[in-house]
């Protein structure tokens, strides 16, 4: 069969939260979606909430990626712990709550398998290396096809990640930067990649933010709490068609919309 997978970029703030649910599945039933990984580490401005995460459960996600933001709201932590369809990068230390991976059920039994991850460069961060985490993780699960968000900032590396996981996994996407871009492809051995997804939020917006709070910033004004901007707002995702018999990717497609 042909599994068609839809990536969501990163969910900014309410607005984007509540574009999500009302636009989500419709384009699941136009895309004829069978899975869906909705990046959520912004949906309450930075970190996300457990009351998020179930809108966006109830939206329409299978699973929930998060990054380098998951720890900003602290009241996320216990439920990681109990729910297992959500996800921080798995290559923070084992000290934190929650887990990176999981085995998910997809249709006619299908075992589909999910890696959050995290890039270090530019992240000021102590993660632990992302290559070796993909290659413990790979070697320990068991899953018929398998799908990975790569949280990072240079697209160098995510570049990388995919060359690296060419064989080994099905589809990895970008997000982070809130910047759809236009590479989607396959790689040779049948991997499918896009740098990064871009978000779901705020369109009249610096990343999703207030412009004014992104020029105040490079204008060296005062430290503020970022806001996501108000206005129309946006959907960046794409979608996968992944081929379950020759585990490869078949296509790569951007389904965005606007209000």
């Amino acid at each position: 069969m042909i599994l068609n997978v839809l990536a969501v970029g990163d969910v900014v703030g309410e607005s984007g939260l509540d574009f999500l649910t009302k636009r989500l599945r419709g384009v699941k039933k136009w895309k004829d979606i069978h899975f869906t990984v909705v990046n959520g580490e912004n949906a309450s401005g930075l970190g996300i909430l457990p009351r998020q995460a179930e809108a966006i459960f109830d939206a329409g996600a299978d699973v929930i990626t998060l990054g380098n933001h998951t720890w900003n709201r602290i009241q996320i932590a216990d439920y990681l712990e109990d729910h297992q369809r959500i996800l921080r990068p798995a290559n923070y230390t084992s000290r934190v709550p929650g887990r990176g991976w999981g085995v998910f059920e997809g249709p006619q039994g299908l075992r589909v398998g999910v890696l959050n991850l995290i890039g270090r460069c530019e992240m000021d961060c102590n993660f632990d290396n992302p290559f070796y985490t993909a290659d413990r993780w790979l070697k320990s699960r068991e899953a018929d096809i398998i799908l990975v968000d790569f949280h990072a900032e240079a697209t160098s590396e995510k570049g990388a990640m995919a060359w690296y996981l060419d064989g080994r996994a099905q589809a990895v996407w970008g997000t982070h930067t809130h910047v759809p871009t236009a590479d989607g492809q396959i790689l040779p051995k049948g991997l499918g990649f896009l740098t990064d997804v871009g978000m779901v939020g705020p369109r009249e917006s610096v990343l999703g933010i207030r412009p004014q709070q992104a020029m105040n910033r490079f204008l060296g004004g005062l430290p503020q709490r970022f806001e996501p901007a108000p206005g129309p707002c946006k959907l960046n995702s794409v979608c996968f068609a992944i081929d379950t018999e020759t585990r490869r990717c078949v296509s790569v497609e951007r389904v965005d919309l606007e209000e």
